[in-house]
């Protein structure tokens, strides 16, 4: 959940691959979902007061111009304190299930972040990639959060203003670098409340889940069911605390810790891309052509770190009119510890680096940040900073906060401890007053919640997905030992059996079940 971005679009964006409404099928027409295995027996809440013209809407679906896939909008008040001051409209799209068997009901989707798109997951991947026999049973739905992509998006900077941001030295070794630094999160916040101040204290997770309550209504749903990865864990655990007499079939995927601070957040997610790095640097090493050395992953952290001082130093060229500097380069790295897919496009675009070429390490920095052709850039880290600086205080309100934590994240990292230190500041100046704080979330009352976690999960480490599966009162976990950020859909046919039976019968896997 930090300025670093857990999101498994990013898979889609570098991978091509997951990261991402027949007639009949109208708003607020469809059957009640199927009642789960072990149901919740809690009585199900009313419509909250003052929103009954919201839950009485209908959605009038059309089409998206995206073969099998309609597309509506949705109204829900800007400030759910104050119902009667104003609306904004949310995206929202289905893909009619295909049948054959009898359908469920709807399946709500979304892929993390804070700020991926869940419209554009579900219509690059999950509408067509999920496992064929659920899609045959669920129409496939998914709405933009607030503040995300088609729902009200925030905006904080311009192309070339983010182009500068993105570039601005992360690993301040004096005065003049840390004043950079801070002058450069205080313009990104004050850009986002000059651009977007009207939506900014009203796109939290508590705001977003209760959005999400209102499509199960008007969905036709009696109880949601759900699919959540990385920050979508949260957004789903979220709701589960909310509304448990409306929890259906929850898969929560890559989970987050609700109980943790925004610091203790950092620290672990720093610790996570360490394991991912570990794991790839001894895969790196056992090639002949790894750019860092065959000698030990000892060494080929040592000679990475070597290559970010030297771009500290002097950035290189990358055929575009950027420069690759430390700052790019990092992100580039961190970029392809998302998935192990990724791991020998970045050996060519480390090897590469070396060589004085720096084009293979700022695309993926770019796909990263979700930076267009054009040079302009998609609202993902807008909407990420946003999110985060609202659902919890921040990590550290000044430089000497971040300068202090130095060294511990350095001990949680020593390739990317500095850099995810100084980053942890981002929240520091932000214009709005966050709205939440740390908590255990325990959904009690609600039906069984599978929640699912990888051992070598870089952005969300599997310590979050015990922690997340101990809180919840019906919690269960899914262990999957391998490499990569979320389970579902990456390979293993057990993970893979375990959550499509729970979907499409209800049963959850048994307790502290293992896949590899």
């Amino acid at each position: 959940m930090d300025s670093r971005r857990s999101l498994r679009t990013l898979v889609t964006t570098l991978l091509g691959t997951a990261g991402l409404l027949v007639a009949g099928c109208t708003g607020g027409g469809s059957t009640g979902s199927a009642q789960p295995s072990g149901a919740s027996s809690v009585s199900a809440p009313a419509v909250p007061a003052g929103l009954t013209s919201y839950y009485a809407q209908r959605l009038k679906w059309r089409d998206c111009g995206v073969e099998g896939f309609q597309c509506a909008t949705m109204k829900a008040p800007l400030d759910y304190a104050e119902p009667d001051g104003g609306a904004i409209d949310l995206a929202v799209s289905r893909k009619a299930a295909t049948g054959p068997g009898k359908r469920i009901g709807s399946l709500l989707v979304n892929p993390g972040g804070p700020g991926g798109s869940a419209v554009e997951y579900l219509q690059d991947y999950a509408g067509i990639g999920y496992p064929e026999q659920v899609r045959a049973r669920y129409d496939m739905v998914a709405v933009d959060p607030r503040g995300v992509a088609r729902s009200a998006p925030v905006v904080c900077l311009t192309g070339p203003q983010m182009d500068r941001f993105t570039q601005v030295d992360q690993t301040p070794d004096d005065a003049a670098e840390i004043t950079a630094l801070n002058e450069a999160y205080r313009q990104f916040a004050q850009g986002c409340a000059k651009r977007s101040g009207k939506v900014l204290p009203h796109v939290s997770t508590v705001e977003a889940a209760r959005d999400m309550d209102m499509l199960r209504a008007l969905l036709g749903d009696e109880r949601l069911n759900y699919v959540g990865a990385s920050y979508g864990t949260f957004l789903g655990a979220t709701y589960a605390d909310l509304f448990p007499a409306r929890v259906g079939r929850l898969v929560l995927d890559g989970a987050m810790d609700p109980s943790l601070d925004a610091a203790e957040l950092n620290r672990d997610q720093t610790a996570g891309f360490e394991t991912a790095f570990q794991a790839f640097a001894a895969d790196c090493v056992k090639n002949a052509d790894c750019p860092l050395g065959t000698a030990s992953a000892a060494d080929a952290a040592a000679r990475l770190k070597r290559l970010f001082a030297e771009l500290d130093a002097h950035p290189i060229g990358t055929g575009d009119t950027r420069e690759l500097t430390e700052s790019l380069a990092t992100t580039g790295v961190i970029a392809a510890m998302y998935d192990e897919s990724a791991w020998p496009q970045l050996r060519e675009a480390v090897s590469a680096a070396q060589d004085g070429d720096g084009s293979g390490l700022l695309a993926l920095s770019d796909s990263y940040y979700e930076r267009r052709p054009s040079g302009s850039y998609a609202n993902l880290m807008f909407a990420n900073a946003a999110v985060n600086c609202l659902d919890q205080p921040p990590a550290f309100t000044d430089a000497r906060a971040a300068t202090r934590s130095v060294p511990d994240f350095e001990k949680a990292s020593p390739v990317f401890g500095r850099s995810f230190a100084w980053a942890a500041l981002n929240c520091a100046d932000w214009p709005v007053r966050p709205t939440g704080t740390p908590h255990r979330v325990t959904a009690e009352g609600a039906a069984p919640i599978v929640v699912v976690g990888t051992t070598r999960d870089p952005a969300t480490p599997y310590k979050w997905a015990r922690s997340l599966a101990g809180q919840l009162s019906s919690g269960t976990l899914l262990t999957y030992e391998g490499d990569g950020h979320t389970a579902y859909g990456r390979g293993s046919d057990c993970v893979d059996t375990a959550i499509n039976t729970y979907l499409l019968e209800g049963t959850p896997p048994a307790r502290s079940k293992k896949c590899s």
